[in-house]
């Protein structure tokens, strides 16, 4: 995958994010994105090998559409200035569906890449099972979080929306209570792109991935 074409292709977007410009741009856009997908083809053949649930995960279906969604949206922009990819053991990459655990990335106009594995605000069924599962495997999810890898290339997990006090049937009591008022269960981390080779990006991505797989399976536990 040509890295510096698509930072540029999607600079330019940013800067000229209308129909009449990506049309005349297309061309362009068709090389990128095949590009992204071979990556992604490539990428889900990495991961069957740590992690052989997602063997089966169609490449295609896992890529995310560069249109926006402008139904009830106040940015009327049209595109999205990231190219991105979803990929699951379910095939359902939208959050909204409840597939359980994924491994994302993308990148964006400025660019950065971001790898990024786990849910990110899943529907409430899926969220109630996920914080039960925190309740009766806390020594899981410790093992999880001491994790050496993990915590090497990720940290703890994102912060990033979370209630002000325990959820509705949990106590103030309970294990990792901290953790039970998350929204989002998700460890990621951006990577600046400049200097690097395809071959880079791609080793990263999977480190990443294969660094976050003790998450991922804890969650898809739940």
């Amino acid at each position: 995958m040509h890295v510096r074409d698509l930072s540029r292709f999607l600079a330019e977007l940013a800067e000229n994010n209308n129909r009449a410009w990506f049309v005349m741009n297309q061309p362009r856009y068709d090389i990128l994105r095949a590009e992204f997908l071979q990556l992604t083809t490539r990428l889900i053949t990495g991961i069957a090998r740590f992690d052989p649930a997602v063997a089966g995960c169609n490449p295609k279906k896992a890529l995310f559409r560069i249109n926006r969604d402008l139904r009830f949206a106040h940015d009327k922009r049209p595109y999205k200035t990231t190219f991105s990819a979803a990929i699951t053991a379910s095939g359902l990459k939208k959050p909204s569906q409840g597939g359980g655990p994924m491994y994302y990335f993308q990148f964006n106009h400025e660019g950065m890449m971001t790898v990024a594995a786990g849910e990110y605000r899943p529907p409430a069924h899926r969220l109630l099972a996920i914080r039960r599962h925190l309740v009766d495997d806390a020594g899981g999810f410790d093992k999880v979080r001491r994790n050496r890898k993990l915590r090497a290339g990720f940290g703890d997990l994102r912060r990033q929306e979370e209630l002000a006090r325990p959820p509705k049937g949990f106590g103030a009591d309970d294990p990792h209570v901290d953790y039970l008022r998350l929204k989002s269960f998700v460890v990621g981390r951006d990577i600046a792109l400049a200097g690097m080779t395809p071959e880079q990006v791609e080793a990263a991505i999977l480190d990443g991935f294969r660094d976050a797989w003790p998450l991922v399976a804890w969650l898809r536990a739940a």
